[in-house]
């Protein structure tokens, strides 16, 4: 027998609630390390294999994060081998940090 808590909206709810907290930590990476949100927001953009290696090393939770973002369709290596967050990513970012965080022209 399921666990009461064990339905597919808890299950989203969950996910959801992990992707913004996976977000705001990517948030806090860039600032200190001296990027911008856009960086990760438009498409062209994106964080290179160095800058994602150098986030690895300076927080142990970054790998999950990205992990997670990539597994749940909110991140992906855009065409130029670089990090960027999806449409989807970028709305979540966008509900999180408002307007201009999630800007893409």
């Amino acid at each position: 027998m399921p666990c009461e808590g064990d339905t597919p909206a808890a299950s989203a709810a969950v996910d959801a609630s992990r992707l913004r907290q996976c977000l705001f930590t990517l948030a806090e990476l860039l600032y200190v390390n001296g990027h911008v949100l856009e960086t990760v927001t438009l498409p062209g953009c994106g964080l290179a294999k160095r800058e994602i290696a150098a986030l690895d090393e300076q927080d142990a939770g970054w790998a999950a994060c990205r992990e997670m973002l990539e597994s749940n369709a909110a991140g992906m290596t855009n065409q130029e081998g670089r990090f960027v967050l999806t449409s989807l990513g970028r709305d979540i970012m966008f509900d999180l940090f408002g307007q201009g965080a999630a800007d893409c022209a």
